[in-house]
């Protein structure tokens, strides 16, 4: 058995001194296989994170053409979006696509990813599911040489390649774009406090306040689940302080969405109480009234290149990781643009 290679039947064979047939019929649970040797050899093979109809590159007779999509939801525009970018990539190379909804949760990322190795996909692009807060089940892919690649939430732990956006850099803008147009006192409807992309757009809203001299304090960060109930009560309870915002960053238009239905409830109006910036750029957000101010992503161009880097770790034996960071545009819009009398 060479470094890194997948283990087989042969190698559990060889070291427990008994024929592959025997270990075959072990694993499948065959009754006339001794208990004791049936427990041997599941020990074994859990110990040597065996793994059964392993992907065999080299020969053709195993390619199935097939790639493993992983994402968090298809409810969510974004992730809908760079599915469709996607399957249009790995259809023009010669691949189908197999998809699977993890509804944000990490046991079922791990059940879904056992599911398709089962399935002989031949790599795997994922999306971090929101609770993911353990790697063991991708690392153990990159172990066996599996090729992965990650797009939009990932963790930095994971040496594999990835597709994001800068969302530092865009969270920057969007903040500065709202002090610019005369907010001063800047609140945050983050994500869980847990995922990474809404610690690097709270990373960039802290630094758009510093560079303007602006205060930041933890009474104006407000962490949403991402569920409409969630999102309401948090918004309420940010506009319910004392002072509460004339300027709001939004870590995704879902929680806009609710933000703003939120407010026109209670009588809140956009922007002239308190402007509304977000991210993600939904079709919906021109038809809303007001129009949403949204930093658009590069949803074709994320999906193309996460094909691209995948079909280059299958058609190479030695790839090492590429993160590629595509840049996004702030899209002005009415939610944010607050009307002069506010100056004056």
């Amino acid at each position: 058995m060479t470094k890194n290679a997948p283990v087989t039947i042969k190698d559990i064979a060889q070291a427990l001194n008994i024929s592959a047939s025997t270990v075959s019929r072990a694993l499948r649970g065959m009754p006339e296989i001794h208990p004791e040797t049936r427990q041997a050899v599941l020990q074994l093979a859990q110990q040597l994170d065996y793994q059964p109809n392993q992907l065999a590159k080299s020969l053709v007779k195993s390619r199935t053409k097939t790639i493993g999509v992983i994402l968090p939801t298809l409810s969510y525009y974004f992730f809908s979006s760079v599915l469709n970018s996607i399957e249009e990539a790995a259809m023009q190379a010669g691949y189908s696509v197999v998809v699977c909804q993890t509804n944000e949760s990490y046991l079922r990322e791990v059940a879904q990813i056992q599911n398709l190795l089962n399935s002989q996909v031949e790599g795997f692009i994922i999306s971090l599911a929101r609770d993911t807060q353990h790697f063991d089940h991708i690392n153990r892919l990159l172990r066996k040489q599996i090729p992965v690649v990650i797009f939009d939430r990932y963790d930095e732990s994971l040496e594999t390649s990835k597709v994001i956006v800068d969302n530092k850099l865009a969270a920057f803008k969007a903040t500065e774009h709202l002090i610019e147009n005369g907010c001063q006192r800047l609140g945050c409807l983050a994500g869980p406090p847990s995922l990474l992309i809404s610690n690097q757009r709270l990373a960039g809203f802290r630094e758009a306040l510093q560079k303007y001299n602006l205060p930041y304090t933890d009474r104006y960060i407000f962490h949403s689940d991402f569920t409409p109930e969630n999102t309401i009560m948090q918004a309420l309870n940010m506009m319910s302080l004392p002072q509460p915002p004339d300027g709001i960053l939004t870590m995704s238009d879902r929680i806009a969405f609710s933000t703003m239905y939120a407010f026109k409830q209670k009588g809140i109006k956009i922007p002239e109480d308190v402007a509304v910036v977000s991210f993600n750029n939904e079709p919906t957000c021109i038809y809303l009234s007001p129009s949403l101010t949204s930093v658009n992503q590069p949803i074709q161009e994320m999906g193309a290149q996460v094909v691209r880097l995948l079909l280059r770790q299958l058609e190479s034996e030695h790839n090492t990781p590429e993160t590629i960071t595509l840049s996004t545009q702030l899209m002005i819009r009415e939610s944010s643009m607050l009307s002069s009398k506010k100056f004056a």
